[in-house]
């Protein structure tokens, strides 16, 4: 099993260059990171984990450059987002973001994507919340009909491009959705993306017998379907679970901090990365 992690990075943690390269050392899989482009102080839109909501929210890197500083200090280590609230971005330039990281870091690019849960920032970016889900659809067509081999025209509900020349491409054009289980969540997965993010990984016994039944009626290729339990808090039987039910990475979380204890985080982290997952 491949061991990733994910964190807030922001301008009071550890950079992205010197996690990235602690990663890669100690032979981590991947860094995925979140997104947030502000926080508007008055909101109605509670924290979904319950609570006031934590500090590093409002202080997110932008993912794009902090991966991009992460993809030149590393050779072999997955660069991801978990998640890009694509709703909130111009799909034309968001395209274009993907593509040129993905090209300057050799494909290690995987696009986790979501929905988002804050109506106020979304709001900000001019989202209507109750149709964001299609939005995010739409937007997702619109980027692959750049990403096609030959000039694509594309005309949806929400925006369109002509046929054009957009290059560099996506190599490997990985693309994971992140959300709660259910049909509409299993529709978009089995439409337009390779395998979900299931936010802590809970639930996975029953829930992904359906995925692969949806993901199977789609003709997708059973074999391709690719599940990444994101944001978890690992134990030895956590891991071991997962694995028994084909999971082949993980995304481990860690804590928004300093360059001292997330280096004390990894190195508790590092002995699950030895043991293939195993963590004993």
């Amino acid at each position: 099993m491949r061991i990733s992690v994910t964190i807030f990075l922001t301008d009071e943690t550890i950079t992205p260059t010197r996690i990235a390269r602690e990663l890669e050392a100690r032979g981590f899989a991947g860094l995925y990171l979140p997104e947030h482009t502000h926080i508007p102080v008055e909101r109605v839109t509670p924290y979904p984990a319950g609570g006031d909501l934590p500090r590093e929210y409002g202080r997110t890197l932008d993912p794009f450059v902090a991966l991009g500083q992460a993809a030149a200090v590393t050779e072999r280590l997955g660069l991801g987002t978990g998640i890009t609230l694509v709703a909130q971005h111009d799909p034309i330039d968001l395209a274009k973001q993907i593509a040129t990281l993905d090209h300057l870091s050799g494909g290690r690019f995987t696009l986790g994507l979501g929905f988002g849960w804050n109506v106020e920032e979304a709001a900000d970016h001019g989202v209507e919340w109750r149709t964001r889900r299609e939005l995010v659809r739409d937007r997702m067509a619109l980027m692959q009909a750049l990403w096609a081999d030959e000039p694509t025209a594309y005309e949806g509900q929400f925006g369109s491009v002509r046929a054009s020349h957009a290059f560099p491409k996506p190599v490997g054009k990985r693309t994971l959705v992140g959300g709660a289980a259910g049909p509409k969540l299993f529709s978009h997965i089995c439409e337009y993306a390779e395998g979900w993010l299931p936010i802590g990984g809970r639930g996975l016994t029953e829930s992904l017998p359906v995925l692969r039944t949806a993901w199977t009626d789609a003709g997708r290729d059973p074999a391709a379907l690719q599940v990444v339990p994101y944001a978890v808090v690992p134990t030895p039987g956590k891991l071991a679970h997962y694995a028994e039910l084909g999971i082949e990475e993980v995304v481990l979380q860690l804590p928004p901090a300093g360059e001292a204890e997330v280096l004390k985080v990894l190195d508790e982290y590092a002995r699950y990365v030895q043991d293939g997952g195993d963590g004993v």
